[in-house]
């Protein structure tokens, strides 16, 4: 074989690699953008989870990836451009925000549910029926730590037994709503209690230790209350209100530990990934329907109409940052 027919040779099987990558590449990017991927608070992750599911019986060739490794967790991941859409039991803060704009990532802010935090005890507890702010604050605020180990010194009428506390962990939203709500600041929580991300250790932490309290989302209790005891709150009225049922949640009646969950969708994949603009439609249309299934609480109606249209209006930012435990989450929409 002469050169002339080696080099044409060589230049042929080049040509043909170059083809397979260009193809390759294109599939790839195709792929890509048909992808949808969600990460986030464990609160809420169970609604994604089933928005997920039955888009892709509508939608076959979907391809959603829904991960839970908690609020802070998600938005981490969401700011640096590696998720579409983070789930949030709390407000993105201030400096996640910072974060954000510095990789250029804006989003849309939407609530899609209702959580209502329940304080709950252990079965044996026939005492702590009914607890106050302030009896909570003393409980869990960081000036307690280490100070405050028996329910005697919540209420001289408690007996005087060990104070054992389960919550979920510092890098929460629920840690975060919780403090905020009891004791007027963010993360100013207690660090002797014991924490955990999976609130179903939690609630078995609690059931199975007769002095122990722990606060969860609404859906952690309802699934184990025949192994709780709920507990109320006493709230600005004076009356005290549980978070069951669930219509004290929506008409604001259970306060201050009533809370929206959010999905936050960054505005770069909706602009780029048609995928994630038709999965978003599917989820605000259709995730009221799953929602009370799956342990949360649905929106009012018109909280569901003018998040549709702030999210077709492709609206970016925060409102709810201004928003205190117990306002109507219809203001800030």
């Amino acid at each position: 074989m002469n050169l002339g027919t080696r080099l044409k040779g060589r230049f042929f099987l080049t040509f043909l690699m170059l083809i397979g990558y260009g193809v390759t590449g294109c599939d790839r990017a195709q792929e890509e953008k048909s992808q949808v991927s969600i990460d986030g608070a464990a609160v809420g992750f169970p609604i994604s989870l089933a928005v997920a599911e039955e888009y892709e019986k509508v939608k076959p060739e979907a391809k959603v990836s829904v991960a839970s490794s908690g609020t802070g967790g998600g938005i981490s991941k969401f700011c640096a451009g590696d998720i579409d859409i983070v789930g949030a039991s709390r407000t993105i803060r201030d400096e996640e925000i910072e974060r954000c704009k510095s990789k250029n990532i804006e989003f849309v802010e939407l609530p899609i549910g209702l959580d209502g935090i329940a304080v709950i005890a252990n079965r044996q507890n026939n005492f702590a029926k009914c607890l106050t702010i302030k009896e909570l604050d003393k409980m869990w605020s960081a000036k307690s730590d280490g100070k405050v180990l028996s329910w005697k010194q919540i209420n001289s009428k408690f007996p005087d037994k060990p104070l054992k506390l389960y919550a979920p962990a510092s890098d929460t939203g629920t840690f975060d709503y919780f403090t905020q709500a009891v004791t007027k600041k963010a993360k100013n929580g207690r660090t002797d209690y014991t924490p955990s991300h999976n609130q179903n250790l939690l609630v078995q932490g609690v059931s199975g230790e007769e002095s122990a309290l722990g606060y969860v989302g609404i859906s952690y209790y309802i699934q184990n209350q025949d192994k709780l005891n709920l507990v109320a709150v006493k709230g600005p009225t004076g009356k005290c209100e549980k978070p069951v049922p669930i219509d004290n949640v929506v008409k604001n009646i259970y306060t201050p530990l009533s809370r929206p969950l959010f999905i936050y969708v960054s505005k770069k994949s909706i602009d780029n990934k048609p995928a994630v603009k038709e999965f978003v439609d599917f989820y605000l249309e259709n995730s009221w329907k799953w929602v009370d299934s799956v342990g949360y609480v649905a929106l009012p109606d018109e909280a569901y109409v003018k998040t549709k249209r702030k999210f077709a209006a492709g609206e970016t930012g925060t409102k709810f940052k201004k928003a205190k435990p117990g306002e109507p989450i219809t203001n800030f929409i």
